[in-house]
């Protein structure tokens, strides 16, 4: 089974450090990245910057397509070139079918803000405790989570997954 989950620092570059760390430690066999994506929204700026930073490549991981319907619904900034704007209201009750309700998505809207980055994160097996030590008090982020149930994550890959 997989799991959906978000992870929000109060730095714009925070999010880009965090999946460098879990890369080390998916070498060592303590997580299981199946793919992930970044939201950055650095001072100054209007919009948040978004881009897919797994290659999908792998069993389980989302299309571009995905990533671009979530951050269009949440940012309004499409992913990939992807128009999503004019569609919010029925894309949204879709992600309800992925275990990604409405709340999920106006609570992300509502902490992932200016100055801050978030780590979007679609994980297989974990070493919890392991990941969790890996990170110091400053490298941590709150974590938002979504759990996919298997009827959930098997229709998300259905509709969103990588071309085998």
């Amino acid at each position: 089974m997989s799991t959906l989950t978000v992870w929000k620092f109060n730095t714009p570059d925070g999010a880009e450090k965090a999946l460098a760390k879990l890369e080390g430690l998916q070498k060592q066999q303590l997580i299981e990245v199946l793919d992930a994506a970044i939201v950055s929204w650095p001072q100054g700026r209007k919009k948040p910057k978004t881009y897919q930073a797994i290659n999908t490549v792998g069993i389980g991981a989302l299309g571009g397509a995905f990533w671009g319907m979530l951050f269009g619904l949440i940012f309004f900034v499409p992913l990939l070139g992807l128009l999503v704007g004019a569609a919010a209201g029925a894309i949204s009750g879709k992600f309800t079918d992925y275990g990604i309700d409405d709340g999920f998505i106006n609570d992300l809207r509502t902490k992932v803000t200016e100055g801050t980055s978030a780590l979007f994160l679609l994980t297989g097996k974990v070493t919890l405790d392991k990941v969790e030590a890996a990170f110091t008090a400053e490298e941590k982020g709150e974590l938002i989570q979504s759990n996919l149930s298997a009827e959930q994550e098997a229709k998300l890959r259905e509709d969103f997954g990588a071309e085998l």
